[in-house]
């Protein structure tokens, strides 16, 4: 297992950072009052509202994101590093961010998701450290979801109080249970990390967490493939289904994983709950869980933070 960070507890000091897309102002400006009301002082990166020159769907320059995630994470005064929002750009400022000095600064908590998944990975591979697949500061799925803020939350201060990750109609695609450490995110990005110089290598052991918006069965249908046909697959221990999102029937995305996971011969729930949906749950990436796929619940060891 990774190094865990440290909980929350109120006064401590967030950063929001948006290294991915831009970031709606009223929206922004909605989470941090929300965090606020947690008791957390919230510093906002320099560059978070910014809007790339050219490129419209990035949150200003890469280099202007990547200083501002590791000038946030390098702070001492900070204790935990938000993302404001997905969408696309993560991949191009990993290169830009100083890895050791980012090792230096020593474990705290990172949260995100969607396009985020390319930092997570990152983090895995350079800083050993548990991060959290969560709802992001500066979009809907905080703001106007108390149900998914509140569990990132109690996940922040008490994480102890949401070691089993379930919700209603989570249930088993391939029957059983096993062990291992929490890996995966996002599936677009995950095989985006392919051929990587720093890509994470493939999670055998893992209990391996899988979620896309937006993408119709044939494209994730190419997704799996392409993750089956460069091996990532082998050895893992079981996988965890989230959201699909707009991804077209759910009938035929639920078939689809059937016809390309279901021959693995490991556990498999289907929509854990966790991803692109409503009551979006904090799932913590680097610990060590049990999936039971009869039972659609995935347990964590111990408290994702300390």
């Amino acid at each position: 297992m990774r190094t865990r960070p440290p909980r929350l507890v109120p006064g401590d000091t967030v950063a929001v950072v948006a290294p991915a897309g831009p970031v709606p102002e009223e929206l922004l400006t909605e989470g941090v009052r929300l965090l606020r009301g947690w008791g957390l002082d919230v510093r906002v990166g320099e560059h978070v509202l910014d809007r790339h020159e050219v490129f419209g769907y990035l949150a200003g320059s890469d280099a202007d994101r990547a200083a501002d995630l590791q000038r946030a994470w390098c702070d001492p005064a900070v204790s935990a590093v938000l993302g404001a929002r997905g969408g696309y750009g993560c991949l191009r400022v990993l290169d830009q961010v100083d890895w050791a000095a980012m090792r230096a600064a020593g474990p705290k908590v990172f949260a995100g998701s969607s396009d985020l998944t390319a930092v997570h990975d990152a983090f895995a591979a350079h800083l050993d450290v548990v991060t959290l697949f969560a709802p992001m500061i500066g979009s809907a799925a905080f703001t106007g979801d108390p149900v998914a803020a509140e569990h990132l939350r109690r996940t922040l201060f008490e994480p102890e109080s949401v070691r089993v990750l379930t919700r209603p109609g989570a249930g088993a695609l391939v029957g059983g249970r096993c062990t291992g450490f929490t890996s995966g995110g996002n599936a677009s990005l995950v095989v985006s990390a392919l051929g990587a110089h720093d890509a994470p290598p493939p999670p055998r052991g893992a209990v391996v967490l899988l979620e896309d918006v937006t993408e119709e069965p044939y494209r994730l249908d190419r997704i799996l493939t392409q993750l089956l046909r460069a091996g990532w697959f082998e050895g893992v221990a079981g996988i965890a289904l989230g959201s699909w999102s707009r991804c077209g029937d759910l009938a035929d995305v639920r078939a689809l994983m059937a016809d390309r996971l279901g021959g693995l011969g490991v556990p498999v729930v289907w929509e854990l709950g966790f991803g692109h949906c409503p009551g979006q749950l904090t799932v913590p990436l680097g610990v060590a869980a049990e999936l039971d796929a009869d039972a659609g619940t995935l347990t964590c060891v111990l408290p994702a933070l300390l």
